[in-house]
Formats: structure tokens, sequence, C-alpha cells
């Protein structure tokens, strides 16, 4: 079984270099041409270390944020994560921080998600987003979020560097030739694509369970990466480590928005580590599972921590791990604690009529 991190006591870094101003409304219908009447309108502060470090704060973890931002929008970007009262430093940029935004259709129960590239950086302003980490004392580092314009396919790679340099752990939720590169360099302690990332980084179309698990387990073996969690949406997710595999299969719930999912579930696993309660070497090993993207925003409304727990029932851990290859059905291990960060992926978003 893996080692057992020390619990830490230093806030968690997160690195945001395309953050993004995330719009969200609720139509009855869309039609091409004619205007589409929207409803419901909610304005957050996004970008993959922003949610991450949202979550953690919101599951009593501290985490300190670093973002860039520029423009007229890089000021919204700003007093909306101001009011969220997440420490931080945002580096300025010329560009204009770029904004996204997502429409669910009631008649069909369907999202639209549209996401910008985000504005170029030139050379000095991602050095300097670069420098950040090196001037913080952390056990944990996260970068997750896309690379914008402009930025070198190699930046996580040299983020990587800079973790080992510090002896932090470096989290990364990145995907593609970014990935690959920072793999390459090693060191990574916890990667986390999705199923699509993960069969676009190796270049294959899983058709089995038993597929993705020797993927997983073949590219831990390659020694770039520590551990590996692969997420599946509705189906759940598999971790892959040095010495086996565990999965955890997805909450059954009506899906309504996947935006944030991901990050959501990095945070949950952070969350974990840094509780020094990842990876339980007794019979009833347990991971958390915070990525559900059926439970998910609606129209910008959060789920409260007492809705999350009305989840608990229905989380199912996996213990065995051979039981992935096995394909038999995994054993039930119920902890609170594990259940709780489970659904942590839904403070971010909400499950619709659950808030509250």
């Amino acid at each position: 079984m893996m080692q057992q991190p020390e619990i830490a006591s230093k806030p968690i870094i997160t690195l945001t270099l395309n953050p993004t101003i995330d719009l969200a409304f609720q139509s009855r219908e869309i039609r091409p041409i004619r205007k589409t009447r929207a409803v419901k309108q909610s304005t957050d502060a996004g970008g993959g270390g922003i949610n991450v470090a949202r979550v953690l704060k919101e599951l009593g973890v501290e985490a300190y944020a670093i973002y860039l931002a520029g423009g007229a929008t890089g000021l919204v970007l700003k007093e909306l994560i101001a009011e969220l009262e997440l420490p931080g430093r945002c580096i300025d940029i010329a560009g204009s921080t770029r904004i996204s935004f997502a429409v669910f259709e009631e008649i069909s129960g369907l999202e639209y998600r549209f996401v910008s590239e985000g504005s170029a950086l030139v050379e000095a302003e991602w050095q300097s987003a670069l420098s950040q980490p090196k001037e913080l004392d952390a056990d944990y580092i996260v970068g997750s979020g896309s690379l914008p314009p402009g930025v070198p396919v190699d930046f996580d790679a040299r983020l990587t560097a800079i973790a080992q340099s510090k002896g932090a752990r470096l989290i990364l939720d990145t995907s593609g030739p970014a990935l690959q590169a920072a793999a390459s360099a090693g060191s990574i302690y916890l990667a986390k694509p999705s199923l699509g990332e993960f069969e676009t980084l190796t270049h294959r179309k899983f058709e089995s369970a038993e597929e993705l698990a020797d993927a997983a387990t073949s590219f831990v073996a390659g020694g770039g990466v520590e551990n590996l969690a692969v997420t599946m949406g509705r189906d759940g997710a598999l971790l892959s480590f040095r010495s086996g595999l565990l999965r955890l299969r997805g909450l059954k719930v009506k899906p309504v928005s996947a935006v944030g999912a991901g990050d959501s579930f990095v945070a949950g696993m952070t969350a974990a580590l840094v509780g020094g309660k990842m990876w339980r070497t007794h019979s009833c090993s347990a991971w958390p599972l915070p990525s559900c993207p059926q439970a998910t925003n609606c129209a910008g409304g959060r789920m409260s921590s007492a809705s999350m727990r009305r989840w608990w029932p229905s989380v199912r851990m996996c213990s065995q791990p051979s039981a992935v290859k096995a394909g038999s059905l995994f054993r039930n291990c119920w902890s609170a604690w594990w259940r709780y960060l489970y659904v942590a992926v839904a403070h971010y978003q909400s499950l619709l009529g659950l808030a509250g």
C-alpha cells in the first residue's frame, strides 16, 4: 500500500493560469436565430485552481489561490474572489480574463457549455506565475486547469521541478501534451485526468474496465506519476497507485451539469490527503470520490454542508483492488468522513431541488 502522507499544517497552494468568469443560465428551450430567454443567472469566479481552493475552504482546509487576471473582466473576477474570502495573490496581465457560460435547457435536461480559450500570455506573465510557488512554504501544490495560449507545453513539468525542489507534493489536473510532458519530468504525486483525457493521452479507446485498469497500472509503472485517478463521470473513478488499484462507483442522480465537477474531485482528494486519511491499509480500504458531474450546478446554486450529508447513505466504497480486474461487485465500506468528501463535489454546484 502507498506511503501515508503526513497531516499538512500549511496552506494548500493552488495555481490557476487561465481563470474564468463562469456565467450560468436556465432556459426553457434553445432554438437557433430566435432570442433565447434565460433565467436564474449566476456569476461565479471559476477556473481549476480557484474552484479547488473554494471547495477546500468549505471542507475546512486552508488554501492559497494564485491566479492571473486582466482587463475589465479581470476586475470582476477579483471582486468575485474577494466575496469568497479566499486568501491568495493575483498576477495582473495585459489581456482580458475570459468568460465562459453554460445554459441548462429545461425541456431536454441537457446542458450546453461554451468555454473560451483565454487571452494569450507573454513570457513575463507566465514566468511570474511560475515564480510564485517558489516564494511560498507549502506541503502541497495544486496545478489545475488549462494552459492559455502563449504558455509552453512544459509549464507543468517546470512546476513539477519546483515542487520537488521544495519537498512539496504536486497534484496535477491537466491533460494532453501538458500532462505527458509533466509525467515525463516525473515526481507528480497525484494526476487526475478524465477518462476521455486519459484515452487521448494513451491513444487508446478503452472497451472495458480491465483495459482501463491495465493502462492505468502501466502508466503509474512508468514512474512519472505516483498516483493516477481517472474520473469516469456517472461510472465513478479508478485510482491506480504503485501497489494496487481501487475503484468507486458514482452516485445515481439525475444529470444537471458537469461544471466544476473535476475540480471538486481534486479538492476532495486533496482534503483527504491533508487529513492523513487516504488509502488506508486495513481490509476496508477507501478513498473519496468527489467527482460526480451529475451532482452539479443549477443556475449557480451551491449545495450546503447539510445537503451534502444527505448523500452519505448512497456512497459505496470499493475495498478489493483485485475486483477491478475481476469485474466483480465491490464490497461496501461505510465511513462518514469518506461520504462527506464524496459529496463535496456538490459544493461548487448543486442538485436541482436539493440545495439548501
